[in-house]
């Protein structure tokens, strides 16, 4: 896998986080600085007050790091090599261009902050006692432990980056998706309307045209012939209705001559299932005292059962399948379907736009569909008020 693009601008900087850095570059001067500070103010005082002036201009300068990294690392690593209170803010710039990951600069402030660190030991620091390569080893390894410090945080960034990248790309496909298959919904149900009513309408073209010609019908032939047309007028608005009420409810477009499941036909989905092998519990509280749930809403019911029992088939074979009815005419029709997850090996994989389907079908006929995860139970949850 190829390593993420270097990131070019660093994540804005939060009021914690210029506090926590402020503090650590004060302590870092504080220790740089103050084992010096007595000896510089006693024996030369103008030393004294030039690297305090200068490591006050290295703090000003280091906040414009992030518009010139490297610039600002080298200046004031190379302000350290006279200054100890430089030492807080030269640490900073190095870690940020670290963060870069670019060697060329990595070499250059290494070898210009190796060398400030350098002669600032030998000149101010008490430690100047202490052989050279061991003054020499200290300096590297506390420079290489900043820059592979940086180099973490330049790594941590680019991969939370890329991880974030990722997300937004696959959270737009999935609207995508989603755009996609109402879209599809829309378009089989405009087929559907086109299939069911172009045969009734050239019926009824073949009977009046027949009429317009005929002059030598009877006066009984005729009304009979009104007739036909009357009943194929009728079973064309029929068939229209049953076409709205799919676009009320966004039922799928099937082919509108064979039997439209209702629900009365749900005790026998539920029957199939088990006998197919899925664990089903099937409770059916709905109050019919008042008359049969309509055509139009026992449809919806259905199609949500069926994609219930699809899905808890497809990924939780082996699970319990609670399917649960109830409602009246005045609180309308509640559907809730339950089932554990991490039951048995999935069958095949899902996209999720059954359920995108089904949720526009609910909320076009009045309702609501929503799915969700509760304490490792997946719940899929409809409501359809009762009015055909």
């Amino acid at each position: 896998m190829d390593r993420p693009a270097p990131v070019e601008q660093p994540p804005p900087l939060t009021p914690w986080g210029r506090t926590w850095r402020l503090l650590a570059m004060l302590a870092l001067s504080a220790v740089v600085w103050l084992p010096v500070s007595g000896e510089q103010l006693r024996e030369t005082p103008w030393l004294f007050w030039l690297d305090l002036a200068l490591g006050l201009s290295c703090y000003a300068l280091v906040s414009r790091r992030r518009r010139w990294p490297l610039a600002v690392a080298l200046v004031t690593s190379a302000v350290a090599a006279v200054s100890g209170i430089a030492a807080g803010p030269a640490t900073l710039a190095a870690v940020s261009v670290a963060t870069r990951r670019r060697w060329p600069e990595l070499a250059a402030v290494f070898v210009v902050g190796l060398a400030g660190a350098q002669v600032f030991t030998l000149t101010q620091d008490d430690r100047a006692e202490d052989p050279l390569w061991l003054l020499t080893i200290l300096n590297v390894l506390v420079l290489a432990a900043c820059v592979g410090w940086g180099m973490y945080l330049g790594s941590r960034r680019e991969l939370l980056a890329t991880l974030r990248a990722r997300a937004e790309r696959a959270e737009a496909e999935q609207e995508l998706r989603v755009a996609r298959a109402r879209t599809t919904e829309r378009a089989r149900i405009a087929r559907e309307m086109h299939d069911v009513l172009a045969h009734r309408i050239s019926q009824i073209s073949l009977h009046a045209g027949a009429l317009s010609f005929r002059a030598d019908l009877s006066a009984e032939e005729m009304r009979a012939s009104a007739a036909v047309i009357q009943d194929k007028a009728h079973e064309a608005l029929t068939d229209l209705r049953g076409v709205l009420g799919v676009l009320r409810d966004e039922d799928t477009g099937e082919v509108v001559h064979a039997p439209q499941p209702t629900y009365d036909d749900v005790p026998r989905l539920v029957a199939e299932a088990t006998a197919a092998g899925l664990n089903v519990e099937y409770v059916d509280r709905v109050d019919r005292s008042e008359g049969p749930v309509p055509e139009v809403v026992g449809r919806t019911v259905y199609r949500i059962v069926q994609e219930g029992i699809t899905n808890a088939r497809k990924h939780a074979p082996g699970a319990l399948l609670s399917v649960e009815l109830t409602g009246s005419p005045a609180d309308g029709v509640d559907v809730r379907l339950c089932n554990p997850l991490g039951f048995g090996v999935a069958v095949t994989p899902g996209a999720g736009l059954g359920l995108v389907g089904l949720s526009e079908r609910a909320e076009l006929r009045g309702g609501r569909l929503e799915h969700r995860l509760d304490d490792g139970t997946f719940v899929l949850h409809g409501w359809l008020p009762w009015a055909a």
